[in-house]
């Protein structure tokens, strides 16, 4: 079902916060993480550990939950739940940033790295994504869905998108109308 791709392409916090759609979960398995790792490759520091353990899903999903019930509360106009500010500092701390220095021949270098585990580092990326997106002022900007059967997130670039994706809800919704006009007029 088409519905049950993963919807990429917006901040990379919101592509996480995505792969719960109603009824779903998009990272089921470590297999299913893999999959969207490699949707999202671009996007991170470095390749997706090349095999992921259920402790690597489980860190992934408490980053995306800790995320979704922080952007839950803000779209509530209530104080995000300190457990879940928390989670997602725990999941930063558990792969501490460097500057990793090295020498090119000329001059000393750096490069900004976690240290740990690779599965720790993902979620610590993924963190930093959401921190990231939470404390940018754009977070206000964040809508859900449009359509009634959608629980999808993004940040419009435009102030009247109303669906996640035209393709999927805009056309679904646009469909909907449709019929329910000449249903209505028979």
């Amino acid at each position: 079902m088409a519905d049950l791709e993963p919807l990429i392409g917006e901040p990379l916090a919101l592509d996480l916060v995505n792969t719960r759609p109603l009824g779903a979960d998009l990272l089921e398995t470590p297999e299913r993480l893999a999959d969207w790792l490699r949707l999202e490759a671009d996007r991170l520091p470095e390749p997706p550990p090349s095999h992921l353990t259920g402790g690597d899903l489980a860190a992934v999903h408490a980053v995306r939950e800790h995320t979704a019930s922080i952007l839950d509360a803000l779209f509530g106009g209530r104080r995000p739940p300190a457990a879940a500010l928390r989670g997602l500092t725990d999941a930063q701390t558990a792969a501490p940033a460097v500057r990793r220095l090295d020498w090119n021949g000329d001059t000393v270098t750096e490069t900004p790295a976690r240290i740990g585990a690779p599965g720790a580092r993902l979620a610590a990326h993924l963190a930093d994504a959401a921190a990231t997106l939470l404390t940018d002022p754009a977070v206000r900007r964040v809508k859900k869905c449009g359509a009634d059967d959608c629980v999808m997130l993004f940040l419009p670039a435009h102030p009247r998108r109303q669906w996640c994706s035209p393709e999927r809800c805009g056309n679904r919704v646009r469909v909907a109308r449709y019929y329910h006009r000449h249903k209505a007029a028979d």
